[in-house]
């Protein structure tokens, strides 16, 4: 059973120490629901600013909620419309300090104030996005980013080995 006990001093020492620890979780890993839903409460569980943690997965043109870790969440999402399909369709990550000022948010939690989208890719095929979101406005930044982006391709390269197509 794989232990986490991070208690570092910086956001950027905790996402160093996760990628052995996510190279770890995906090892034996033969799932990939298993997969991302454990890798969602390993990222909620490191970071107490995270309220929202999840996946949606690309599906017939649209994003489906997949794997996550907090509230009752939207169950779709249009390519272009909110944070998430705006992501997918630009196919970068996006950071959002205030989500009230991101034209077309949608609203899932209420309470959410700030948000992180990035991109799953497999061969740079857009395959999903790793949704994040805080109570905290300006929660996120480029360290977020360059971390969520090597932690998102581990996780992308073991969904390629397990030759993951959604159902």
């Amino acid at each position: 059973m794989l232990k986490v006990n991070l208690k570092s001093e910086s956001k950027e020492d905790t996402y160093k120490a996760l990628i052995p620890i996510t190279k770890s979780l995906v090892e034996e890993e033969e799932e990939w629901i298993s997969l991302l839903s454990n890798f969602t409460a390993l990222l909620k569980q490191s970071f107490e600013t995270f309220s929202w943690v999840g996946f949606y997965l690309l599906k017939n043109g649209k994003l489906i909620l997949g794997p996550f870790q907090g509230k009752v969440a939207c169950s779709f999402i249009d390519i272009g419309k909110g944070v998430c399909g705006t992501s997918a369709e630009k196919r970068k990550t996006i950071i959002v300090e205030d989500v009230n000022k991101f034209p077309g948010h949608i609203a899932c939690d209420e309470n959410s104030k700030s948000e992180i989208v990035v991109p799953l890719f497999i061969d740079e095929v857009l395959i999903g996005v790793l949704d994040i979101d805080s109570y905290n406005y300006s929660n996120f930044d480029e360290v977020d980013k360059l971390y969520l982006e090597k932690l998102n391709s581990i996780i992308a390269e073991k969904l390629k080995a397990l030759r993951f197509e959604l159902l």
